[in-house]
């Protein structure tokens, strides 16, 4: 059987004003600052001792008591907020 005909492609190229600049590339490369990771593994910590001091300790606390089970937002708030952290730190 005879050998089909390769095609050759052309070679993509994108319009002007569709890829981001040199500039916005390199801005959006940077690292994060120093007080970035502490802050984001605070903040989970934060959030997972408040609901652990809440399941212990919780009736016995007055402000917990107050709040009830806004305790659980509170905690899942708090990490969540750092898990959000965790997926723009550089």
């Amino acid at each position: 059987m005879p050998k089909s005909k390769v095609r050759k492609k052309s070679v993509y190229t994108p319009p002007e004003g569709v890829l981001p600049s040199s500039a916005a590339r390199a801005q959006a490369a940077k690292p994060s600052p120093r007080w970035y990771a502490p802050v984001m593994v605070g903040l989970m910590l934060l959030g997972l001792l408040w609901i652990v001091v809440y399941y212990v300790a919780g009736d016995r606390i007055p402000l917990m008591v107050t709040l009830g089970p806004w305790n659980f937002a509170i905690g899942f708030g708090a990490m969540v907020a750092g898990l959000i952290m965790s997926m723009r730190w550089r």
